[in-house]
């Protein structure tokens, strides 16, 4: 095989959308390349609504501007609090849908499967991860928020698991 992939990962979420776009190339001797990353933030004043318009919009946007094979999202895991999690999900759809409207595939990984293609420890907690996305990708900082490692994370377990 000789063609890239192009990965967009994203970390889902109602005020920080986490994303990444990672590519695998033979040019690049199977290692894997970060080529963007950042953060869709949503101010937690605005209606649930404008919040959803605002994460559709700017993922749409860096869909079309790094144009990924393949988006990967990590799944929903459970939640105290039960408002949280209904809005995280209304955010998931979102991103769902952006990325059915864009004509993309979407593979979903759990927190486990991340944690494992990344660390490879199922529990690894979020240090352990952001760790090993700045030794993957030799970054001179630990990206921030905490949501954009995340992205990469999800991004790199898809490119370990195809």
């Amino acid at each position: 095989m000789n063609t890239s992939t192009r990965v967009m990962g994203i970390d889902t979420g109602i005020a920080i959308v986490g994303w990444s776009i990672v590519e695998k190339n033979p040019q690049f001797a199977n290692k894997p390349k970060l080529i963007d990353y950042g953060a869709i933030i949503t101010d937690s004043k605005l209606p649930t609504n404008e919040r959803l318009a605002i994460i559709y919009k700017e993922l749409t946007e860096k869909i079309e501007a790094f144009n990924p094979h393949i988006i990967a999202v990590e799944s929903l895991f459970y939640f105290k609090n039960q408002k949280t999690v209904i809005n995280v999900s209304q955010a998931r759809g979102v991103i769902l849908l952006a990325a059915e409207h864009a004509g993309r595939p979407t593979y979903d990984y759990t927190p486990l499967q991340v944690k494992t293609a990344v660390t490879g420890y199922g529990r690894a907690d979020k240090e352990q991860i952001q760790k090993m996305v700045k030794l993957i990708y030799g970054l001179k900082e630990v990206p921030k928020p905490d949501d954009v490692a995340d992205a990469i994370a999800v991004a790199t377990c898809h490119i370990n698991s195809h």
